[in-house]
């Protein structure tokens, strides 16, 4: 059977005619993935794109097929780091990399740049729009600060987010890797106070940091839970490297009545605490006990080897990469918020008070 317009057959024009998901989603502006996620009525894409999808599923007349689905478009995963020049990143990067590896994909890095101020560093939807003009298959961003129209602009792309130790909070559009932080710090304050410290100081994060907020209400709730009232004068703020660990000590150490001990928010501040400690002629942990938070290498390598609250910071990359291509592939993660267990490694920077 023809037809009189052509003379082409009637079943093969509407089988050149079918529309394909890949047409839908050139006509609409979006991945593949995105349409298949408005398709199948998955999270992770905004209302207005949803609705633009739809349109143009309608205009098209396309109609998913039965058969196998089509494999996930090639691409790379995009991971973006606050600041990747220090041991915290290597060990999330490792395990990205092996999360990735493991189901055939590729990893691009790159950093905000720790030569500028906090304030400074920010992702910028210009360079979400970059990313996703790539065509890369999604974003992870590590312990840097999201605004809402940065997450909007992800949505709103199809470009699929998840973030490792979220600085700023998040609600339930944006998946998060973490640690519980919380239990590690309980955990490292436990630890000084089972060996006789009453008097510990705390060295926490930037005041926006989620992660350093939740280590400073484990260590609170280990000295209340102690009956040891927190003195505020016994907790200081860092950045979370050496130098300013440094000058945290020192204004701990300065007091009239100085902490025994101290628990710094991670290994890097630790290492700063340390340096200073010896620059006053003190000894740790005979004169200060020292714990620090990530077990990252440099932990076990100080002199004396460092207490530690171990992140699984690779396992963490992992679990980011592989939750990342779940959403990219349309599928809704178990939990848009993962919290990894922390354990605390006791080495030779902890010991009894001297009496």
């Amino acid at each position: 059977m023809t037809d009189s317009k052509d003379g082409v057959p009637a079943t093969a024009r509407g089988a050149r005619r079918r529309a394909t998901l890949a047409a839908v989603a050139e006509r609409a502006g979006v991945s593949k993935a995105t349409a298949s996620k408005v398709l199948n009525g998955r999270p992770g894409v905004s209302e207005e794109t949803r609705r633009q999808v739809r349109q143009v599923i309608d205009e098209l007349g396309y109609m998913p097929s039965t058969g196998p689905r089509e494999p996930r478009a090639a691409g790379a995963i995009q991971v973006v780091f606050d600041n990747i020049l220090d041991m915290y990143a290597l060990y999330v990067l490792d395990g990205v990399i092996a999360g990735a590896a493991a189901q055939g994909v590729d990893v691009v890095t790159g950093a905000l740049g720790a030569e500028h101020p906090a304030s400074a560093r920010s992702l910028g939807v210009d360079r979400i729009k970059e990313i996703a003009a790539r065509g890369h298959l999604g974003l992870i961003v590590v312990t840097s600060e999201l605004t809402g129209e940065e997450i909007e602009a992800c949505e709103h792309l199809g470009l699929s987010l998840v973030v490792i130790d979220p600085v700023n909070p998040l609600d339930d559009r944006v998946t998060s890797v973490g640690a519980t932080n919380w239990a590690g710090g309980v955990q490292a304050t436990r630890h000084l106070i089972d060996l006789g410290h009453r008097r510990i100081g705390f060295i926490g994060g930037p005041a926006g940091s989620v992660f350093g907020r939740e280590r400073l209400h484990g260590y609170r709730e280990a000295l209340e839970t102690a009956g040891l009232h927190p003195d505020r004068e016994l907790t200081a703020a860092g950045r979370f490297d050496a130098e300013s660990g440094g000058r945290a000590a020192a204004a701990l150490l300065d007091l009239a009545d100085p902490p025994t001990a101290i628990f710094a928010a991670n290994d890097t501040m630790a290492i700063g605490v340390m340096r200073e400690a010896r620059s006053r002629g003190l000894r740790v942990p005979e004169d200060l006990s020292l714990v620090g938070f990530d077990d990252t290498y440099n932990a076990a390598w100080t002199e004396p080897p460092l207490t530690t609250v171990r992140q699984p910071l690779r396992r963490m990359g992992r679990v980011a990469a592989r939750t990342l291509l779940e959403l990219a592939d349309g599928r809704e993660p178990d939990s848009h918020h993962v919290q990894l267990a922390t354990d605390l490694v006791v080495r030779e920077s902890t010991a009894p008070p001297r009496r």
